[in-house]
């Protein structure tokens, strides 16, 4: 079986806000029972944000990378899950970082989601605890350093 095309966008909250903030509402609130001034924080105005949309232009995944290196807020609609939406949002947001110079991301994934993140190169680093009720663990992947993370800027 073939996988759905997806096509993926990368922008600021204000660009994208419109497309990711219903996505994050039905996954995190409506499904997890987040509170929803928890959901939405300050970091998504200074965050880069990704967007998936399905071949019908539909939004079915969202995540975001903070400025210093923590990838976040990923979701991927019920109706999505299964199709490779969550891989290509977060290859995306590993291959922004690497461009950006980082050398270690950081995460903190539900524990059921522990393995999706290993299959990108994340481990886990110490122990389990409970952010918005539901337990989690801080990831971490380690990206080599290489032109762009030593790159200086020109003038």
């Amino acid at each position: 079986m073939t996988r759905p095309a997806i096509r993926l966008v990368i922008g600021t909250w204000s660009e994208l806000q419109h497309d990711a903030a219903p996505i994050r509402q039905a996954v995190f609130i409506d499904e997890q029972a987040v509170p929803r001034e928890l959901e939405y924080d300050a970091a998504d105005a200074v965050s880069l944000h990704a967007v998936a949309y399905d071949a019908s232009g539909t939004p079915v995944g969202t995540g975001r990378l903070l400025p210093d290196g923590h990838i976040g807020r990923m979701a991927v609609h019920r109706r999505a899950r299964g199709l490779g939406v969550g891989g290509a949002i977060l290859d995306a947001l590993i291959e922004e970082a690497r461009r950006r110079g980082h050398v270690r991301l950081l995460l903190h994934a539900q524990t059921r989601a522990q393995p999706f993140y290993e299959t990108r190169g994340f481990r886990a680093e110490g122990d389990e605890f409970l952010e918005a009720g539901i337990v989690h663990v801080l990831m971490a992947l380690h990206l080599p350093a290489g032109p762009q993370a030593t790159s200086t800027d020109q003038a």
